[in-house]
């Protein structure tokens, strides 16, 4: 959108048509004029040159330029409007574990892939939001940091595997890892989203303690064990190929619901794909701080092209007057 710094300069464009009116009935009194008694043999014989075509050229060209002028003085700008709106002011870390049990089966195709697919759902419903990713199975590291550009984050998202950290369940340093993330944010609102499948067998934090650690930054933690109660489907690899064997799902509620609970956050359990989506939406309307911000975007001044398309007029005005139609006196 174009805009004017100084918009009443545009008024003096309405002196040009004023200026045209005098310029005509100047020069049309100015013109010198022969009494004849018969014009029939010169009105057959009358030729304009291209001189004669040309010479209010000048005039034409002093007028453009002069309109430029004008424009450049009421300074157009490139802008986009300011605007008021409402975001939502939450920085989330979300704490995947990539554990070899997320290879089982009960939710499909299985428990690792079933968190991404929803996780990146969730991602993209959360437009506003700064948003990382730590994982952890026998150790913990931070695949992405927090982040607005959640295209990035989606990808390094679909990236991830099982067999990139050593396995095993360190579910305190994965929380840890998460709270050094969040600790010096400013927002308004900072949580982890923790998503398990099994009870802390590694690491040298004790959940506990970085559910402790995590409250007094006031981070919230909402924690997820994934898994159908009973036995699931584990697959194996064997000389014959992928078999299954029946494994116990081992998810250590009271310890999850602990970690919830001290920070002021909740504990969730997800049996099945549909369940995991419901828990996200969930967590989703729950994390709404709203706080107004104001958009904007940067003015750029648009006059330098007019001011160059003056200058080249009037110099091109100058040389047309001075050399092919320059009056001798």
């Amino acid at each position: 959108m174009i805009t004017f710094a100084n918009p009443y300069a545009l008024l003096l464009l309405l002196v040009l048509p004023l200026v045209v009116f005098w310029y005509v009935r100047y020069h049309r009194h100015k013109e010198i004029a022969f009494r004849w008694s018969n014009i029939s043999y010169l009105a057959s014989h009358r030729r304009q040159t291209w001189r004669v075509r040309m010479r209010q050229l000048p005039f034409v060209l002093r007028m453009i330029a002069a309109a430029c002028l004008i424009i450049v003085l009421a300074r157009p700008q490139s802008s986009m409007s300011w605007k008021n709106r409402t975001k939502e002011g939450i920085d989330i870390m979300m704490s995947l574990d990539v554990s070899g049990t997320m290879l089982a089966e009960d939710l499909k195709p299985n428990r690792l892939k079933a968190a991404k697919s929803v996780a990146v759902d969730f991602i993209r419903s959360r437009r506003d939001d700064n948003i990382g990713l730590t994982l952890f199975a026998g150790e913990s590291f931070t695949q992405c940091p927090l982040t607005t550009d959640h295209n990035a984050l989606i990808n390094l998202f679909q990236s991830v595997d099982y067999g990139i950290l050593e396995d095993g369940t360190a579910i305190g340093l994965g929380i840890a890892n998460s709270v050094n993330r969040l600790k010096d944010s400013k927002a308004k609102s900072k949580v982890i989203i923790l998503l398990t499948d099994g009870s802390n067998n590694a690491g040298d934090i004790d959940p506990g303690t970085a559910a402790d650690i995590a409250a007094s930054f006031g981070i919230r933690i909402y924690s997820i064990g994934v898994g159908t109660r009973g036995k699931a489907k584990f697959p194996v690899e064997t000389p014959f190929g992928k078999q299954y064997q029946e494994i116990d799902v081992d998810i250590d509620e009271p310890l999850l619901k602990a970690i919830a609970a001290k920070t002021g956050g909740q504990y969730f359990r997800a049996t099945d794909n549909a369940s995991l989506k419901s828990i996200y939406q969930e967590i989703d309307k729950m994390e709404k701080t709203k706080i107004e911000v104001r958009d904007y975007n940067k003015r750029n001044e648009a006059y330098l092209p007019f001011a160059m398309i003056a200058l080249l007029l009037i110099l091109i005005e100058v040389i047309v007057r001075e050399t092919v139609l320059r009056k001798l006196p």
